[in-house]
């Protein structure tokens, strides 16, 4: 049995992962799924990291999960506690020292448009109805963990896998591609589905995370 920390990504809510959880716990494993202070302007990157890290308390055999943005905050988690793996999910993907403002020039991607095409963008390929519960579960995204460059000086050492989703609006497959290769010499994991694939496809992601649990 594995313990799988899940970590959400921009303005959102543990509550997104509530599918995949109880996927994961049916096939024997234990779930950490927090929210983060993502709505909080004193709450920083360090602060998004203590959070999850008190949520592991004790718990051991960790595959460390970061989805979207929850990628920034996945690795200094793994840099704290001892993970089996690190798993990043349809990720924005960090270099040591970057700013988050330079993210977008850096990849070479534009970011996504709120508002009316959110819906479009984002869930496309999750049920109507799950995809306007998921939009009222949204909250603000502070801009306070996003305003001073990622703080760690290197990957931290423990083994990483990319997942990427094959139909995702928001980081086309052959960016993230791209950008795994550049970033972290990684050729990624690929899975069917969109951005939001936790609230799409449940059952085939935890398919995938439970197979990285059997990974050395």
């Amino acid at each position: 049995m594995a313990t799988f920390v899940l970590i959400h990504g921009a303005a959102d809510t543990a509550w997104s992962w509530h599918l995949v959880a109880a996927e994961l716990g049916s096939r024997g494993h234990d779930v950490v799924a927090v929210d983060l202070p993502c709505d909080d302007d004193s709450a920083g990157l360090a602060e998004y990291a203590d959070t999850v890290v008190d949520a592991i308390g004790d718990r051991r055999e960790l595959i460390v999960v970061g989805q979207s943005l929850g990628a920034f905050t996945a690795p200094l988690v793994c840099a704290r506690v001892a993970a089996d793996r690190l798993v990043l999910l349809a990720p924005m993907i960090p270099a040591p020292g970057e700013p988050f403002g330079d993210w977008w020039a850096n990849t070479g991607h534009a970011p996504a448009h709120p508002g009316e095409e959110e819906m479009a963008m984002f869930f496309h390929d999750v049920p109507p109805a799950l995809a306007a519960e998921a939009m009222r579960h949204e909250r603000d995204q502070s801009a306070t963990p996003l305003s001073t460059p990622w703080p760690l000086e290197a990957w931290p050492r423990v083994p990483t896998s990319v997942l990427i989703c094959r139909d995702d609006r928001v980081f086309p497959a052959a960016f993230s591609r791209r950008v795994a290769q550049e970033r972290l010499g990684i050729t990624p994991d690929e899975i069917d589905g969109g951005h939001c694939i936790a609230l799409s496809r449940p059952g085939a992601l935890a398919d995938r995370l439970d197979a990285y649990a059997t990974l050395g």
